[in-house]
């Protein structure tokens, strides 16, 4: 236990200094995440060699960085996390296996992965509301440009929501479920509208960093730039400040706070209101 309860330490220290990094450049450096891996792994073999209890709590570390690499690799590549956020979920993986015990492993695993969902719904949709409010003439103005776009894809879904709410009056979960129909498409369209009005920035070369997401393709002579996930390189930036060209950058939003509030419910449920914990899993599953 104590071995755990220092990980906890060091792993909330860990992930305070990426959200601090997250907020103030929109980017946590690689050597903070390799960094976290390697010392947990150190500590996690140190402690197994000098304890009295088996490998175990070593085996444990590497089960959870293999299982939350899949996911962490499942999620950039499917254009979710930027390569900072996945390399932080896979960094966690070395901390979440509380136990020994591979089943009571998973079950953290899995209400991590639930919290995680839940907070980063509510935290997005709050930044987007916030986003919103702060560029509303931009917004507006995004947003009367998405007219035919909301009447031709969401228009449809919108009276299938409604459809399935009327008989929701005969069942609860057909309520919920048109609510959610009803609600989802309308969300999507806003998003799109925040993510165009107020998630695209000028920039300078001198002002590009790697990894920075082009909004669109830049041609520089014969050679064109791609706008892609894994950003820009170096050479890209030597090119851009070569040729002094100002771009435009897909900017977004700090996720590391994310992380960060996950964890902290997490540790509250499993340590100081196990109890809670035990029967929510069990309602859940």
């Amino acid at each position: 236990m104590i071995g755990v309860i220092f990980l906890l330490c060091v792993a909330v220290a860990w992930i305070i200094f990426a959200v601090v990094m997250d907020l103030r450049s929109t980017e946590i450096p690689d050597w903070l995440n390799f960094s976290l891996v390697i010392f947990v792994l150190g500590f996690r073999f140190f402690y197994s060699l000098f304890s009295s209890q088996s490998f175990g709590f070593f085996y444990q570390g590497l089960i959870g960085l293999g299982i939350f690499f899949v996911l962490g690799n499942l999620l950039y590549y499917s254009h979710v996390f930027a390569g900072g956020d996945a390399k932080l979920m896979m960094a966690l993986g070395v901390i979440l296996p509380f136990s020994t015990n591979f089943l009571v492993n998973v079950k953290v695993f899995i209400s991590f992965l639930f919290l995680f969902l839940a907070v980063g719904s509510i935290y997005g949709l709050a930044m987007s509301i916030f986003l919103a409010a702060k560029n509303f003439k931009n917004f507006k103005t995004e947003l009367r440009k998405r007219h035919k776009e909301f009447l031709k894809f969401c228009l449809p879904i919108n009276i299938l929501g409604i459809v399935i709410m009327v008989f929701g009056f005969y069942n609860n979960l057909l309520f919920y479920l048109g609510t959610l129909i009803f609600v989802m498409p309308i969300l999507y369209v806003c998003t799109k509208a925040v993510d165009e009005a107020c998630m695209i920035k000028r920039r300078k070369p001198e002002q590009l960093m790697e990894g920075d997401w082009l909004y669109k393709d830049v041609k520089i002579g014969s050679k064109i730039i791609k706008s892609n996930w894994d950003g820009l390189s170096k050479d890209d930036i030597k090119l851009l400040k070569e040729k002094s060209k100002v771009v435009m950058i897909r900017t977004g939003i700090a996720f590391a706070p994310v992380f960060l509030v996950s964890f902290l419910v997490l540790i509250y449920f499993y340590f100081v209101n196990h109890g809670l914990f035990a029967s929510l899993w069990n309602s859940i599953w």
